[in-house]
């Protein structure tokens, strides 16, 4: 079949990435231009899911008065829609196909873009209208469950790992772009008079927030358009929702919940509530100019330490993992011990970057441990199958088990910073938050080490 014929055929009926043959001379071509067309989505998925991340620091400045646990509720709000979302999606790709899933949750994001927009250009919109919008914003947390699984299916057992570790990464970069891209364009007004009349703040200067939900539209329909006419389905992939629901009887399932909670939890909950939070501990420091940094570290060592888990194995590199979150997390309440102190600032600020560089190697090392999984518990728990059955019913697992994860896992994305908020407001500071966060990460330790690493362990990876 000739390149252009490829590139037409939206539906493969043909698709054998482990066949080298194959992979080498059909396979790897289109399986990269789905991913490189997967990440700029996802991409943009993030940035609209973590958008309320950085617009809470700014409302009061524009003249919305709410308090301290509102606009942490407000910052909270996308993660519980988004990982509500992310169950259902990750059931989808398999019985709507990759292409037309993607296309049309790419395009679901528009509403809260353009929602935001204009809800901020007027003083009177009422506060359940922002938590409308918020839960909105959660489409773009959904997306991450079906864009995983949908490149599952892409790759070889030796690619899997580095693959979803790069889709997943450079997706997550979407949470550095929003706080990066943010604080620049609201600062102008981009759009010109199509964007809105800007808002006068008590010194005199001008701030155009509606550019936070503005600025990602024209990506959006870049995105949909190349989404649709440049992705494809993959036919063996079809599932109902019945074949897939099997994974709820795997016991593996649960326990990989539990794990990639602490890595992608962990992430995306400390990049929704890290701005906010260094805003209330550090008022002194421009904490917008610093928030980006904390995602941009987590997503490129997610999408650069794939390799690592590979190399080494999974179980072992989450293991180390989690003793380092669990000692960070320590750093982080020493230095907030002593916020006045000169350095403090500093020294939480690092601490918190060891804990997002952390969570990307923990999410791609818990993401290369679900296929090695569930190759060894099909076997023992189907054994009637054939090996290319077996192949074809692990995979199809591993896809079904990937997405749910990171929908259990989503919820951190609302737990983290309305903790925050529920122990300033009962304690007087987030420490009795972050202690809770440090015992998780020994409790995952352990299950990790009792599961999958320790000698005699019953699933070794």
């Amino acid at each position: 079949m000739s390149d252009n014929n490829t590139q037409k055929e939206l539906t493969l009926t043909d698709w054998r990435p482990d066949d080298p043959e194959f992979w080498e001379t059909r396979g790897k071509a289109i399986a990269s231009r789905n991913l490189w067309i997967s990440v700029p989505a996802l991409l943009l998925a993030f940035s609209v899911w973590l958008v309320w991340s950085v617009v809470v620091a700014k409302l009061p400045a524009i003249g919305f008065d709410y308090t301290t646990d509102q606009l942490f509720l407000l910052a909270a709000l996308p993660g519980l829609s988004g990982a509500t979302l992310r169950i259902f999606y990750s059931f989808m790709v398999p019985i709507f196909g990759g292409r037309l899933w993607t296309t049309l949750t790419t395009a679901s994001l528009l509403l809260p873009a353009l929602g935001i927009g204009y809800a901020v250009q007027d003083p009177g919109t009422p506060y359940s209208i922002f938590l409308l919008l918020a839960l909105f914003c959660g489409f773009g947390g959904g997306n991450f469950a079906s864009s995983m699984a949908n490149i599952a299916f892409f790759y070889p057992k030796k690619e899997k790992g580095n693959a979803l570790a790069l889709n997943a990464g450079l997706g997550n970069l979407g949470v550095s772009v929003v706080q990066f891209v943010v604080p620049l364009v609201i600062t102008a007004g981009v759009f010109g008079v199509i964007g809105g009349a800007p808002q006068i703040l008590e010194d005199g200067s001008q701030l155009w927030i509606q550019n936070a939900g503005f600025v990602w539209v024209p990506f959006l329909v870049i995105a949909v358009l190349a989404a649709w006419f440049g992705m494809n389905d993959i036919a063996d992939a079809k599932a109902s929702f019945k074949e897939q629901s099997i994974i709820f009887s795997r016991a593996h399932n649960w326990i990989m919940c539990i794990l990639y909670t602490g890595t992608f939890g962990s992430f995306i909950g400390y990049s929704a509530g890290f701005p906010l939070l260094m805003k209330i501990q550090f008022p002194e420091v421009n904490a917008l100019s610093f928030a980006f940094l904390g995602p941009l570290v987590g997503a490129l060592s997610r999408a650069g330490t794939g390799w690592v888990s590979d190399k080494y194995g999974g179980g072992r590199v989450t293991f180390w993992t989690f003793l380092f979150m669990a000692v960070a997390v320590v750093g982080v309440l020493f230095f907030l011990s002593i916020t006045t102190e000169p350095g403090a600032f500093w020294g939480f600020f690092a601490c918190f970057m060891a804990l997002f560089f952390l969570t990307g190697v923990g999410n791609a090392s818990t993401f290369q441990m679900i296929p090695t999984i569930m190759r060894q518990q099909v076997g023992l728990l189907m054994p009637e199958l054939d090996a290319t059955a077996h192949l074809r019913q692990s995979e199809r697992e591993s896809a079904a088990i990937i997405a749910f994860t990171s929908a259990i896992a989503a919820y951190g994305a609302f737990f983290i910073p309305k903790a925050y908020g529920t122990s300033i407001v009962y304690t007087g500071g987030p420490d009795a938050a972050l202690w809770i966060f440090g015992i998780f990460y020994v409790i995952c330790l352990v299950i990790t080490w009792f599961f999958y690493t320790r000698r005699g362990a019953p699933v070794p990876c």
